[in-house]
């Protein structure tokens, strides 16, 4: 699975209206192209969702970013807004044989204490090779990888076999952190670095091994028979994405203040604590355990 050369950096901010540091990246590049210009590679800037940018939501009428399953991209019934735009995204983008030349970084931001996240598109050496590089430049940069099978992802990120998401926080949406923005960046700048350097056929490789925290399931909040919430984050996990959680440590805190722990029967490290925008979604928290790669 060798990758000759990158022919384009497509740079995603927006694919959520509401998280800004994506959305004024983009902007930013968009007035400086000269910024993500490389001699090796085209790099575009483009923003994902506008309209819901311009109302100041995460989205119109559903999720952007769980709107490019294959049979949804090809179902001419499926017309909200949201659908409509990841059809034209995909088109723009991944058209032809667009995609198997390609790299996409899009641009996230979230309300848990994730601090500089890496999400790869794949499972594909490359995208190893780029994270495990990011990780070496910044030892703070984490590697989350998602459970759910590649080959018919709703993500975004997944219309490139190549290429990550990056997801910054603790961040409130609507709002932007400058320490967040330059961050994300200069994580930019590095991806874009790295890409010309494969393209010369000089890539920078690290010894280290790199650590990934391996998504295995998602935990919901305890819920009556109505649905509705019965219980918190615990105090003492809240802020702690990253951090080992073992059995018998407590998880989430009743409205009466009654501790509910977790029960597994392994060390775990919890990741999207709390995440504001997956309420709806019936995520308390992503469980995820700890592998070390040699790339």
């Amino acid at each position: 699975m060798t990758v000759n050369s990158i022919k384009r950096v497509a740079i995603v901010g927006g694919t959520h209206g509401n998280e800004l540091t994506g959305v004024y990246l983009v902007k930013k590049f968009e007035r400086s192209p000269d910024l993500i210009k490389r001699s090796r590679f085209e790099s575009v800037a483009f923003l994902a969702n506008p309209k819901a940018y311009q109302i100041g939501t995460r989205y119109v009428d559903t999720d952007l970013n769980r709107c490019f399953h294959r049979q949804d991209l090809e179902n001419p019934a499926l017309s909200s807004y949201e659908a409509i735009r990841a059809k034209e995204i995909y088109q723009i983008l991944a058209s032809g044989d667009k995609q198997q030349s390609n790299l996409i970084v899009d641009l996230h931001s979230t309300t848990s204490n994730m601090g500089l996240t890496i999400i790869p598109s794949s499972k594909h050496p490359f995208n190893l090779q780029l994270a495990a590089y990011l990780q070496s430049v910044n030892p703070s940069v984490k590697v989350y990888r998602w459970a759910q099978a590649e080959q018919d992802s709703p993500f975004l990120r997944s219309i490139y076999e190549l290429g990550c998401a990056i997801e910054v926080g603790s961040i409130a949406q609507g709002v932007l952190d400058a320490h967040l923005f330059q961050q994300t960046e200069a994580l930019i700048y590095a991806i874009l670095d790295f890409v010309e350097a494969y393209n010369q056929g000089t890539p920078f490789l690290t010894k280290e091994p790199l650590v990934i925290y391996q998504s295995i399931q998602t935990i919901d909040y305890p819920r009556n028979e109505n649905g509705e919430i019965q219980a918190m984050i615990h105090p003492q996990l809240q802020f702690r994405d990253y951090e080992a959680l073992h059995p018998g440590e407590p998880m989430f805190l009743t409205f009466d203040g009654e501790a509910i722990a977790y029960q597994g029967t392994s060390t775990v490290y919890p990741v999207f604590i709390n995440e504001a925008a997956y309420y709806e979604k019936g995520i308390a928290m992503c469980i995820t355990q700890k592998e070390m790669v040699v790339v």
